[in-house]
């Protein structure tokens, strides 16, 4: 009997072990690059138990390595004649969110096009200065699922490091981005050197002949450096080069990497083709040159005879575009996410197949509680906006946070409700200023939830468009009335890769020609009721919504700067009257004192003001600019003689102005009163 106790204490004591050996946090985030950074930041601020866990010994790892030029193509632009934080993040493409002025990247680097070395630095003190909690040198193997029903999902997450440790979770946030090399198998492809491993010293290539594998940034970035040491460079991609001023993708081809369309377009030796990579096989000569075949040259041939045994395509055409040999080829297609420590991860299909699959609310299709964040959560966007870089991740990063909290914390979306009378200022100021609608544009949108009768409305910002139907759950606030959507768009059909975006009249400077604007601008979709998901399914393509019951374009503008009353601001309340049936002018006193005479019902700015005896608070400044601009007439004090009072009297005018009387005009002055601005 006592043996059968000590078993049972022994055994009782390897399950209690067995159980301390993991480690348990709420939040699980992998990956301590920005999107990794990003999302602790927000966990931290809002008190949550979490880990980031990070392979490296040093946040931001990736950027220690790539570009392997060291030349970031996000930009630094670091004045804008403006001092609002909020707008300038609009041409700030490496900051991160924080509430910390000192974070802001432009103290980092003062060039346009930073050095990646500057990105290592902000990161390390992002983190080191905000006191993220990450444990560096660890790096997770393998993830699985644990089914329990007091779990937030349904299912904990059990992560296992490369040291066997064991960590469980409630809430996965995954952002270890897409760093996996793409690589191309075919007859040959032992002779390719690796974007990740190829020599960055030009004089390398002095005097070869030099084949690049791709047609991205990092094909270009690569050309760009060898271009003035080598004999020629040919560029080999199965699509054609896509510039992203036409495509208004910033992944696409930048300017500053583009020295090679230049040679070739201008017939300096240099040269694009297009073809399909599984087609080709390289075969090696004697002199360790490089011949480019087709694969089905070699099928049921026999290669052990070396080239002279292999038929090449200039044999039977002795033009062919890749006849001459080769000294180097090089693979640059960029990289994929890893998919290998997962069981239930599944990759996108077609184009997106190197990202995961997830819904428009970043969650995995197959595993509820997995987010995926930063890069690898491009798939939702991809080639659309900014979702796969820091300009725009760190906005969407943050809209997951806010759906977490909503989610596991019982806290709503953050919104704040205003007057009616308010509602076509608080969308003025938000497109001219918001750095999230113009960075994440036809993807994150501002949600106007009308509240009955029109009197007022509650605004939350950069909520994810593609989950519209499913607001009310995923932010905790009702839309009982309808709502408007303001989100930023660029026009139907400007962008694309044989667009010529620079062609004579491709902007529209009439208000009335709105709707056919080209560069980005704001669009107000009025909703009478939610979209539902199967309205969300079958939008038209080529539309972030459904179709509304209104839909209002602010025409485009030069200067991004949309407050000009005319062409911006009377189209857009006007708008807003014919959805709401309502008056939303601002009147002066006397104005509603006329109203309150002679109609029956009062405007909302004179219910929510005048006749609750508030308004503008009155001064001399005031009234004179009323006065010159013939708003109202010159009520200087005066006497019965029609003569201005002495000094003396002057006391009793400031009185009144401090008073903030400003007398009536007689009532058959107010027929032509101006009173509307």
């Amino acid at each position: 009997m006592a043996r059968g106790l000590f078993l049972r204490l022994v055994l009782s004591a390897l399950c209690a072990a067995g159980a301390a050996a993991f480690l348990y946090h709420d939040y699980c985030v992998l990956g301590a690059g920005p999107a990794g950074l990003q999302a602790a930041y927000f966990l931290q601020r809002a008190g949550r138990d979490y880990v980031v866990f990070e392979r490296s010994h040093a946040p931001g790892s990736f950027f220690a390595i790539y570009p392997r030029h060291r030349k970031l193509i996000s930009i630094n632009k670091r004045h804008t004649g403006k001092s609002n934080s909020e707008f300038n993040l609009r041409h700030d493409w490496n900051s991160l969110l924080s509430h910390e002025p000192r974070l802001l990247f432009r103290r980092y680097s003062r060039q346009f096009f930073p050095h990646a070395d500057a990105m290592v630095r902000y990161l390390e003190d992002f983190a080191a200065m905000l006191g993220l909690r990450i444990r560096y040198d660890t790096a997770i193997v393998h993830v699985t699922l644990e089914k329990d029903p007091r779990a937030w999902n349904g299912h904990y997450f059990v992560l296992s490091d490369q040291n066997r440790q064991s960590y469980k979770c409630s809430c996965l946030l995954v952002a270890t981005g897409t760093w996996v090399p793409n690589v191309v198998n075919f007859p040959g492809s032992e002779y390719v050197e690796g974007y990740e491993t190829v020599s960055t010293n030009p004089e390398d290539f002095a005097g070869q002949t030099v084949l690049i594998l791709g047609r991205g940034n990092s094909a270009f970035e690569t050309a760009e450096n060898i271009l003035g040491v080598t004999n020629f460079i040919h560029m080999v991609s199965r699509s054609r080069v896509r510039l992203s001023w036409a495509t208004h993708y910033v992944g696409d081809l930048r300017a500053i990497n583009n020295g090679l369309l230049d040679t070739y377009q201008l017939k300096s030796l240099d040269g694009l083709l297009e073809g399909d990579l599984e087609d080709l096989a390289i075969v090696k000569d004697k002199k360790g040159k490089l011949h480019i075949t087709l694969r089905f040259y070699l099928e049921n041939r026999n290669t052990s005879a070396g080239i002279d045994g292999i038929t090449l395509p200039q044999d039977e055409l002795d033009n062919f575009a890749t006849r001459a040999p080769y000294d180097r080829v090089i693979r640059c297609l960029g990289w994929k996410f890893d998919f290998s420590i997962y069981n239930r991860m599944m990759p996108g299909r077609g184009n997106k197949s190197k990202y995961p699959q997830i819904k428009p609310s970043y969650e995995s299709r197959g595993t509820r509680g997995l987010f995926v964040l930063g890069t690898a959560s491009h798939s939702v966007d991809f080639r659309k906006s900014a979702g796969g870089f820091i300009h725009g991740f760190r906005y969407t990063t943050r809209a997951v946070h806010r759906l977490l909290e909503n989610r596991h914390h019982g806290v709503p979306w953050p919104s704040a409700v205003y007057p009616i009378t308010q509602l076509t200022n608080s969308i003025i100021k938000r497109v001219n200023e918001a750095s999230g609608l113009y960075q994440m544009f036809s993807v994150l949108a501002d949600i106007i939830l009308l509240r009955e009768n029109a009197t007022a409305f509650e605004y939350l910002e950069e909520y994810p468009v593609g989950i519209l139907a499913e607001l009310e759950t995923q932010t905790g606030r009702k839309a009982p009335a309808g709502l408007f959507v303001v989100i930023m768009e660029y026009g139907r059909n400007f962008s694309g890769d044989d667009k010529d975006v620079f062609y004579y009249n491709r902007a529209v400077g009439e208000a009335q020609h709105a709707w056919q604007s080209n560069f980005l601008h704001p669009v107000i979709y009025y909703y009478k009721r939610l979209p539902t998901e199967r309205e969300m399914r079958l939008h038209p393509p080529d539309w972030p919504l459904p179709r509304p019951d209104a839909i209002h374009h602010i025409v485009e503008d030069f200067l991004t700067d949309w407050t000009a009353p005319n062409a911006h601001i009377l189209p857009l309340r006007r708008f807003l009257e014919n959805c709401l049936s309502t008056d939303l002018r601002n009147f002066f006193a006397e104005s509603c004192f006329l109203f309150a005479l002679t109609r029956q019902k009062l405007p909302p700015f004179c219910q929510q003001g005048y006749a609750r005896m508030q308004g503008l608070t009155g001064s001399e400044r005031l009234r004179r600019h009323a006065v010159e601009a013939g708003l109202l007439e010159d009520y200087a004090v005066t006497d019965f003689s029609g003569d201005k009072l002495p000094d003396s009297r002057q006391g009793s005018h400031d009185q009144l102005l401090r008073d903030h009387v400003i007398p009536l005009r007689p009532l058959h002055h107010l027929v032509n009163a101006k009173d509307e601005f």
